[in-house]
């Protein structure tokens, strides 16, 4: 988890597929959206209320990997890291920015579900560890991301 002031952590559903992306020099990075769901009760009407915040997650390196083969839509999860501001510029000069999390750990929930953790063998120092994925509440055998040839992230950015 990350230890300074800038630390988030969410439980949610995942919105979109994990989508594996590649930096030109072969770094892995998964990006996917998380729903954060919120409930109360109106003190006034005694009716419950929802509300449903989105956030935009990126994993890189082993954790990307593991979250590509282990989670899909629908599926809990929560996950810990911290917020990141990002800006760029479209190709007809418009100015864009988004907040997004960068995750340090991404972990199925097993408050509504159960998981099969698999150990992952380690490839080397600052990999980001080799934990586990897990299902996010079964089904289906494990996706695989694609080769880095066939794409990379579009901004060309490396963390770290």
């Amino acid at each position: 988890m990350a230890s300074d002031a800038n630390s988030i952590t969410i439980s949610g559903n995942i919105t979109r597929d994990p989508e594996m992306r590649y930096t030109p020099s072969g770094v892995s990075k998964v990006t996917f959206g998380v729903a954060v769901n919120r409930s109360w009760r109106n003190q006034q009407s005694q009716e419950w209320e929802e509300q449903t915040s989105f956030f935009n997650v990126v994993a890189w390196r082993q954790l990307a990997e593991n979250v590509g083969a282990s989670l899909t839509k629908g599926s809990r999860v929560v996950v810990s890291g911290r917020l990141e501001q990002r800006s760029w510029e479209t190709e007809s000069g418009e100015k864009r920015s988004i907040v997004e999390i960068v995750a340090d750990d991404v972990a199925p929930s097993l408050r509504f579900a159960t998981a099969e953790i698999h150990k992952v063998e380690r490839s080397g120092p600052g990999d980001g560890g080799g934990g586990g994925g897990g299902g996010g509440g079964g089904g289906g055998a494990p996706r695989r991301a694609t080769t880095p040839t066939e794409n990379y992230d579009d901004y060309g950015e490396e963390p770290f």
